[in-house]
Formats: structure tokens, sequence, C-alpha cells
């Protein structure tokens, strides 16, 4: 197997959980699909809405967003919401993911590694 298709293969596993907490952090207040993928993209992560809306569907049949329809304005939009037991999966693997990575950054050369 060629390194190239091993680094893609790994970065494609790093992203999926990352994904899922970047979403549900950005959607405390309604959000509608485009928008998240426009403010992911912004802040440096690029996500494609063919991979975006597959993740919201799974997460709202989990219970951890609502959405609703927006029929008010000339085009029709699906707004995404947290709920309250998406906040404290968000609030439990937000904490989980600081303790992670610090350790992560430490032994990957971060301050107080010494080679």
């Amino acid at each position: 197997m060629d390194c190239d298709e091993i680094v893609s293969g790994l970065i494609l596993e790093l992203r999926r959980g990352t994904l899922i907490l970047l979403a549900l952090s950005q959607l405390k207040k309604p959000t509608y699909g485009y928008e998240l993928v426009k403010k992911l993209k912004e802040n440096g992560i690029p996500i494609e809405a063919n991979t975006l809306y597959p993740l919201m569907r799974r997460l709202e049949s989990q219970g951890l967003l609502k959405s609703e329809w927006d029929t008010s304005e000339a085009k029709p939009r699906k707004y995404y919401r947290i709920t309250d037991e998406g906040l404290v999966v968000l609030e439990k693997t937000t904490e989980h993911w600081r303790e992670f990575s610090k350790n992560v950054n430490n032994l990957l050369g971060g301050k107080n590694n010494e080679e």
C-alpha cells in the first residue's frame, strides 16, 4: 500500500469523530446545513454537503439534534438544533477531547516532551 493512501485513510478516521463534535458545538442555535458547511470551512474544517447531511440525519435519529423546516422564505430550509441530550453528549465529549488532545500533543512533541 502506498504511503499517501495510508495517510489519507488515517486522516479520514481522525476527521470522523471530530466532525461530530464540531457539528454539535455549532448547533446551539438553529442553523441550516449550508450555513454549517460554510462556517466549518471558514474555520479550516472543510466538509462536503454529501458528508454533512447523512451525519446530521444520524445525529437526529440518535436524539442529539432536532430539525424543522422554515418555509417562510422563498427557498425552504431545514434548520438543525442540538437537543438537551445532545448538549450533555457535547459537554462530555468536549471534556474528553481537551484532555485527550493535550496528552496527544505532549506525546507528539509539545511542551514538556523530551526526545
